[in-house]
């Protein structure tokens, strides 16, 4: 079994420089990637259920009503890699259209969450090889050395999860993608698309306060793994429009002004003051097409709900 010890160490290390560096900025911000701990990542699965939350049914219905083309798209005997694996509800819809995988493997920070998704598709493809990968997909990381190396590999991105992600971050990103897959590889990747604030807003501020405990879980987090002194209930989930970034920003506000504990350090908090959690850009296919050409892809297919609400893209590498 390997030994996750050492990753669990540097992780917390890494988590602890992100968390003093976020919260010494004079605007506040946090990396979304530490939203998803084995709870955040429980969270997150019970907001994809909510009916304000359309981004995943959506996604869900193309890749139901187009998982022969995007099988065919993928290729026989292909590799597929997932970055952000999570439950691995539609990873089922695509495994299961495939032609014949060779090897399926999810990539995931959250270690338990992972073993619990590898176990249970195990047992709904018992003849699959999966190699689970415990990694934080933003940072540089290697697979399994002795995956097959004569069929294509596909990386596999659902979720809009590309909108989490800075401009740079997802060329950085889809470069590395790029690399994991070789000169014959390709991606299908989830994305949101730009649409009016009526329908977007909901999605991340929900009425069940669903978003809400998995954006204020981040600060249980810091108190658990950092020895932080946070009172959630002098915070509030925020949800924001950034129309210059087109991405909608969540936020948590300080319903106080106060002072925080964090790893030794006083944090200081003035009333209304917010730590920026993450952003979920918005794109329209071109915008997106034109940001993964600057990772050395081109446009191979596009798959598309009926009301245009969201896209699933597949990548080639560009000649």
């Amino acid at each position: 079994m390997l030994d996750r010890a050492p990753l669990q160490a540097a992780q917390r290390e890494a988590f602890r420089a992100d968390v003093l560096e976020g919260l010494s900025k004079t605007a506040k911000t946090l990396p979304s990637r530490w939203l998803y701990d084995d709870r955040g990542s429980e969270l997150f699965e019970e907001i994809t259920q909510l009916p304000e939350y359309y981004p995943t049914r959506t996604e869900t219905t193309i890749l139901r009503s187009e998982a022969e083309a995007i099988a065919a798209f993928c290729g026989p005997r292909a590799t597929l890699i997932e970055y952000g694996a999570g439950a691995g509800v539609k990873t089922e819809i695509v495994l299961s259209a495939l032609d014949n995988p060779a090897s399926y493997v999810p990539v995931d920070i959250a270690g338990d969450f992972l073993a619990l998704s590898t176990e249970r598709l195990e047992q709904r493809f018992p003849w699959l090889e999966i190699r689970p990968v415990v990694a934080d997909f933003t940072d540089d990381f290697d697979l399994p050395a002795d995956l097959p190396r004569l069929n294509r590999r596909v990386g596999f991105f659902p979720g809009s999860t590309i909108g989490n992600l800075s401009q740079a971050q997802a060329v950085a990103f889809l470069a590395q993608v790029g690399a994991h897959v070789g000169e014959t590889g390709r991606a299908v990747v989830g994305v949101d698309l730009v649409k009016p604030l009526d329908r977007l807003v909901p999605a991340y501020d929900d009425a069940a306060g669903v978003t809400a405990a998995f954006n204020l879980n981040l600060l249980v987090r810091i108190n658990r793994e950092l020895d932080g002194t946070f009172d959630t209930a002098r915070f509030a989930h925020e949800a924001r429009w950034n129309a210059d970034e087109q991405a909608i920003e969540m936020h948590l506000r300080s319903l106080a002004p106060q002072v925080v504990a964090v790893a030794g350090r006083e944090v200081a908090f003035a009333e209304g003051e917010t730590i920026h959690t993450e952003s979920s850009r918005k794109y329209g296919v071109d915008s997106f097409v034109a940001l993964a050409a600057e990772a050395g892809w081109r446009e191979g297919d596009v798959w598309r709900d009926a009301d245009g609400l969201f896209a699933v893209v597949g990548l080639k590498r560009a000649a």
